[in-house]
Protein backbone atom coordinates (compact mmCIF):
# COMPACT_ATOMS: atom_id res chain seq x y z
CA UNK A 1 0.00 0.00 0.00
CA UNK A 2 1.26 3.20 -0.77
CA UNK A 3 2.16 6.23 1.78
CA UNK A 4 0.37 9.60 1.25
CA UNK A 5 3.61 10.81 -0.10
CA UNK A 6 3.64 8.43 -2.59
CA UNK A 7 0.28 9.23 -3.69
CA UNK A 8 1.21 12.76 -4.07
CA UNK A 9 4.42 12.06 -5.75
CA UNK A 10 2.85 10.21 -8.74
CA UNK A 11 1.08 13.71 -9.79
CA UNK A 12 2.93 14.84 -13.13
CA UNK A 13 4.81 18.00 -12.27
CA UNK A 14 3.52 18.70 -8.65
CA UNK A 15 6.14 21.15 -6.97
CA UNK A 16 7.16 21.44 -3.84
CA UNK A 17 5.29 18.18 -2.57
CA UNK A 18 7.65 17.70 0.56
CA UNK A 19 4.90 17.15 3.17
CA UNK A 20 5.66 20.85 4.88
CA UNK A 21 2.74 22.56 3.25
CA UNK A 22 -0.75 21.47 2.34
CA UNK A 23 -1.37 21.01 -1.56
CA UNK A 24 -3.79 22.79 -3.13
CA UNK A 25 -6.71 22.09 -5.63
CA UNK A 26 -8.05 25.67 -7.14
CA UNK A 27 -9.51 26.97 -10.40
CA UNK A 28 -12.73 27.91 -11.49
CA UNK A 29 -15.87 25.81 -11.63
CA UNK A 30 -15.76 25.00 -15.30
CA UNK A 31 -14.00 25.57 -18.27
CA UNK A 32 -16.30 28.63 -19.60
CA UNK A 33 -14.47 29.85 -22.64
CA UNK A 34 -10.70 29.64 -23.36
CA UNK A 35 -9.13 32.93 -21.94
CA UNK A 36 -10.43 33.04 -18.50
CA UNK A 37 -9.15 29.27 -17.51
CA UNK A 38 -5.83 30.49 -18.46
CA UNK A 39 -5.91 34.09 -16.78
CA UNK A 40 -6.96 32.20 -13.64
CA UNK A 41 -4.24 29.44 -14.09
CA UNK A 42 -1.46 31.82 -14.50
CA UNK A 43 -2.32 33.54 -11.33
CA UNK A 44 -2.61 30.89 -8.88
CA UNK A 45 0.63 29.26 -10.45
CA UNK A 46 2.17 32.54 -9.47
CA UNK A 47 0.88 32.45 -6.31
CA UNK A 48 1.38 28.86 -5.23
CA UNK A 49 5.41 29.38 -6.50
CA UNK A 50 5.54 32.24 -4.13
CA UNK A 51 4.34 30.16 -1.35
CA UNK A 52 5.85 26.81 -2.15
CA UNK A 53 2.37 25.08 -2.15
CA UNK A 54 1.96 21.92 -4.10
CA UNK A 55 -0.64 23.27 -6.78
CA UNK A 56 -3.34 20.99 -8.68
CA UNK A 57 -5.29 23.29 -11.85
CA UNK A 58 -8.97 22.01 -11.20
CA UNK A 59 -11.90 22.46 -13.79
CA UNK A 60 -14.55 20.99 -14.56
CA UNK A 61 -14.78 20.14 -18.52
CA UNK A 62 -18.62 19.59 -18.34
CA UNK A 63 -21.30 20.07 -15.57
CA UNK A 64 -23.42 16.98 -15.97
CA UNK A 65 -25.24 17.97 -12.21
CA UNK A 66 -27.25 21.04 -12.72
CA UNK A 67 -30.56 22.07 -10.98
CA UNK A 68 -32.21 23.43 -14.16
CA UNK A 69 -32.12 22.02 -17.98
CA UNK A 70 -31.11 25.68 -18.78
CA UNK A 71 -27.98 26.08 -16.14
CA UNK A 72 -24.89 26.30 -18.21
CA UNK A 73 -23.26 22.83 -18.84
CA UNK A 74 -20.33 23.37 -20.92
CA UNK A 75 -18.58 24.38 -24.58
CA UNK A 76 -18.45 20.78 -25.37
CA UNK A 77 -16.26 18.14 -24.09
CA UNK A 78 -13.36 18.21 -26.91
CA UNK A 79 -13.06 21.71 -27.08
CA UNK A 80 -13.07 21.99 -23.16
CA UNK A 81 -10.64 19.31 -22.25
CA UNK A 82 -8.10 20.57 -24.78
CA UNK A 83 -8.18 23.85 -23.14
CA UNK A 84 -7.06 21.53 -19.84
CA UNK A 85 -4.47 19.79 -21.76
CA UNK A 86 -3.07 23.34 -22.87
CA UNK A 87 -2.93 24.47 -19.22
CA UNK A 88 -1.49 21.58 -18.16
CA UNK A 89 1.42 22.29 -21.15
CA UNK A 90 1.77 25.88 -21.35
CA UNK A 91 2.04 25.94 -17.45
CA UNK A 92 3.97 22.35 -16.82
CA UNK A 93 0.95 22.16 -13.74
CA UNK A 94 -1.17 18.87 -12.93
CA UNK A 95 -4.47 19.12 -13.98
CA UNK A 96 -8.44 17.51 -12.44
CA UNK A 97 -11.75 17.53 -13.78
CA UNK A 98 -14.49 15.66 -12.88
CA UNK A 99 -15.52 12.88 -14.94
CA UNK A 100 -19.55 11.26 -14.76
CA UNK A 101 -19.52 8.20 -16.59
CA UNK A 102 -17.20 4.93 -17.65
CA UNK A 103 -16.66 6.12 -21.27
CA UNK A 104 -15.73 9.29 -19.69
CA UNK A 105 -12.76 7.95 -17.98
CA UNK A 106 -10.38 6.62 -20.84
CA UNK A 107 -11.43 10.07 -22.69
CA UNK A 108 -10.60 12.70 -20.18
CA UNK A 109 -6.96 10.28 -18.91
CA UNK A 110 -5.75 11.32 -22.25
CA UNK A 111 -5.83 15.27 -21.10
CA UNK A 112 -5.39 15.37 -17.78
CA UNK A 113 -3.83 14.27 -14.60
CA UNK A 114 -6.47 13.39 -11.92
CA UNK A 115 -10.05 11.81 -12.64
CA UNK A 116 -12.38 13.26 -10.00
CA UNK A 117 -15.54 11.30 -9.26
CA UNK A 118 -18.32 13.81 -8.07
CA UNK A 119 -19.38 13.47 -4.75
CA UNK A 120 -23.15 11.99 -5.87
CA UNK A 121 -21.45 9.37 -8.14
CA UNK A 122 -19.04 7.97 -5.72
CA UNK A 123 -21.03 4.77 -5.02
CA UNK A 124 -21.01 3.66 -8.84
CA UNK A 125 -18.75 0.68 -9.09
CA UNK A 126 -18.48 0.70 -13.16
CA UNK A 127 -17.23 3.97 -12.98
CA UNK A 128 -14.97 4.01 -9.57
CA UNK A 129 -13.28 0.54 -11.74
CA UNK A 130 -13.12 2.80 -15.28
CA UNK A 131 -11.63 5.17 -13.63
CA UNK A 132 -9.10 3.07 -11.90
CA UNK A 133 -8.10 1.55 -14.93
CA UNK A 134 -6.69 4.64 -16.73
CA UNK A 135 -3.81 4.34 -14.12
CA UNK A 136 -4.36 8.19 -13.15
CA UNK A 137 -4.94 9.46 -9.52
CA UNK A 138 -8.33 8.75 -8.85
CA UNK A 139 -9.86 11.72 -6.19
CA UNK A 140 -13.23 10.33 -4.82
CA UNK A 141 -15.64 13.37 -3.21
CA UNK A 142 -17.67 11.92 -0.23
CA UNK A 143 -21.08 11.57 -1.06
CA UNK A 144 -23.18 14.32 1.31
CA UNK A 145 -25.19 11.14 1.65
CA UNK A 146 -22.36 8.93 3.33
CA UNK A 147 -20.49 8.79 6.83
CA UNK A 148 -16.80 9.12 6.63
CA UNK A 149 -16.02 5.15 7.43
CA UNK A 150 -18.10 4.50 4.41
CA UNK A 151 -15.89 5.69 2.54
CA UNK A 152 -13.25 2.78 2.54
CA UNK A 153 -15.77 0.95 0.30
CA UNK A 154 -14.83 3.17 -2.68
CA UNK A 155 -11.51 3.10 -1.76
CA UNK A 156 -11.27 -0.55 -1.74
CA UNK A 157 -13.25 -0.79 -5.33
CA UNK A 158 -10.14 1.25 -6.85
CA UNK A 159 -7.54 -0.57 -5.13
CA UNK A 160 -9.14 -4.07 -5.91
CA UNK A 161 -9.35 -2.73 -9.66
CA UNK A 162 -5.52 -2.61 -9.61
CA UNK A 163 -4.88 1.34 -8.79
CA UNK A 164 -3.18 2.16 -5.58
CA UNK A 165 -3.56 6.06 -6.40
CA UNK A 166 -6.54 7.17 -4.47
CA UNK A 167 -7.51 10.48 -2.57
CA UNK A 168 -10.74 11.36 -0.84
CA UNK A 169 -12.54 14.66 -0.71
CA UNK A 170 -14.63 15.87 2.00
CA UNK A 171 -17.32 18.20 0.61
CA UNK A 172 -19.99 18.47 3.48
CA UNK A 173 -23.08 16.43 4.54
CA UNK A 174 -26.34 17.02 3.97
CA UNK A 175 -28.13 19.31 6.88
CA UNK A 176 -32.05 19.06 6.31
CA UNK A 177 -33.12 20.07 3.13
CA UNK A 178 -31.18 23.25 2.12
CA UNK A 179 -27.72 23.05 3.77
CA UNK A 180 -24.26 21.46 4.54
CA UNK A 181 -22.58 20.96 7.62
CA UNK A 182 -18.84 19.74 7.77
CA UNK A 183 -17.88 17.02 10.09
CA UNK A 184 -13.93 17.61 11.03
CA UNK A 185 -13.82 14.32 12.37
CA UNK A 186 -14.54 12.44 9.14
CA UNK A 187 -10.96 14.18 8.47
CA UNK A 188 -8.77 11.93 10.07
CA UNK A 189 -11.48 8.91 10.05
CA UNK A 190 -10.84 8.82 5.79
CA UNK A 191 -7.05 9.55 6.98
CA UNK A 192 -7.05 5.87 8.41
CA UNK A 193 -7.34 4.41 4.54
CA UNK A 194 -3.90 5.82 4.28
CA UNK A 195 -4.95 7.90 1.67
CA UNK A 196 -4.60 11.78 1.76
CA UNK A 197 -7.87 13.82 2.15
CA UNK A 198 -8.72 16.88 1.12
CA UNK A 199 -10.94 19.57 2.48
CA UNK A 200 -13.21 20.86 -0.37
CA UNK A 201 -13.84 24.44 0.81
CA UNK A 202 -16.23 25.90 -1.72
CA UNK A 203 -18.74 22.95 -2.08
CA UNK A 204 -19.26 22.28 1.59
CA UNK A 205 -20.44 26.09 2.03
CA UNK A 206 -22.93 25.61 -0.79
CA UNK A 207 -26.61 25.96 0.07
CA UNK A 208 -28.27 23.51 -2.68
CA UNK A 209 -32.15 22.29 -3.69
CA UNK A 210 -32.78 26.22 -3.78
CA UNK A 211 -36.87 27.17 -5.13
CA UNK A 212 -35.06 29.19 -8.02
CA UNK A 213 -32.91 25.95 -8.78
CA UNK A 214 -29.77 27.65 -8.76
CA UNK A 215 -27.65 26.41 -5.57
CA UNK A 216 -26.75 29.30 -3.33
CA UNK A 217 -23.63 29.18 -1.12
CA UNK A 218 -21.60 31.00 1.98
CA UNK A 219 -18.36 32.67 0.62
CA UNK A 220 -17.99 34.70 3.66
CA UNK A 221 -16.81 31.31 5.36
CA UNK A 222 -14.49 30.27 3.15
CA UNK A 223 -11.38 31.17 5.78
CA UNK A 224 -13.33 29.66 8.50
CA UNK A 225 -13.68 26.35 6.87
CA UNK A 226 -10.33 26.24 5.29
CA UNK A 227 -8.56 27.36 8.25
CA UNK A 228 -10.60 24.65 10.41
CA UNK A 229 -9.25 21.83 7.80
CA UNK A 230 -5.87 23.00 7.94
CA UNK A 231 -5.99 22.87 11.82
CA UNK A 232 -7.15 19.13 12.09
CA UNK A 233 -4.71 18.50 9.86
CA UNK A 234 -5.87 17.96 5.96
CA UNK A 235 -3.55 16.88 3.34
CA UNK A 236 -4.94 19.25 0.69
CA UNK A 237 -7.63 22.14 0.30
CA UNK A 238 -10.03 22.32 -2.56
CA UNK A 239 -11.28 25.73 -3.71
CA UNK A 240 -12.72 27.12 -6.65
CA UNK A 241 -12.11 30.21 -7.61
CA UNK A 242 -13.20 33.20 -10.01
CA UNK A 243 -11.95 36.40 -10.74
CA UNK A 244 -15.85 37.51 -10.91
CA UNK A 245 -17.73 35.05 -8.70
CA UNK A 246 -21.35 37.27 -9.27
CA UNK A 247 -21.34 36.58 -13.19
CA UNK A 248 -19.77 33.07 -13.39
CA UNK A 249 -21.43 30.42 -15.15
CA UNK A 250 -21.42 27.68 -12.82
CA UNK A 251 -21.27 27.77 -8.80
CA UNK A 252 -20.78 31.69 -8.39
CA UNK A 253 -22.54 31.86 -5.02
CA UNK A 254 -19.99 29.29 -3.15
CA UNK A 255 -16.75 30.72 -5.07
CA UNK A 256 -13.94 32.34 -3.85
CA UNK A 257 -12.90 36.14 -5.69
CA UNK A 258 -9.73 35.10 -7.42
CA UNK A 259 -8.20 38.62 -5.70
CA UNK A 260 -8.70 37.11 -1.95
CA UNK A 261 -6.89 33.73 -2.58
CA UNK A 262 -3.12 34.50 -1.72
CA UNK A 263 -4.17 36.26 1.09
CA UNK A 264 -6.23 33.49 2.30
CA UNK A 265 -3.16 30.64 1.77
CA UNK A 266 -0.70 33.13 3.66
CA UNK A 267 -2.81 32.72 6.70
CA UNK A 268 -3.68 29.20 6.40
CA UNK A 269 0.32 28.40 6.25
CA UNK A 270 0.66 29.97 9.23
CA UNK A 271 -1.56 27.73 11.01
CA UNK A 272 0.33 24.68 8.95
CA UNK A 273 3.63 25.45 10.10
CA UNK A 274 1.96 26.23 13.95
CA UNK A 275 1.12 22.40 14.20
CA UNK A 276 3.85 20.55 12.28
Amino acid sequence: MKSIAEIIHTIPNIQFADGKNFFLMAGPCVIENEDMPLRIAEKLITITNKLKIPYIFKASYRKANRSRLSSFSGIGDEKALKILAKIKSNFKVPVVTDIHSTDEAAMAAEFVDVLQIPAFLCRQTDLLIAAAKTGKVVNIKKGQFLSPESMQFAVEKVREAGNKNIMLTERGTMLGYHDLIVDYRGIPEMQKNNVPVILDCTHSLQQPNQSAGVTGGRPDLIETIARAGIAVGADGLFIETHPDPKNALSDGANMLHLDLLENLMSHLLRIRQAIV
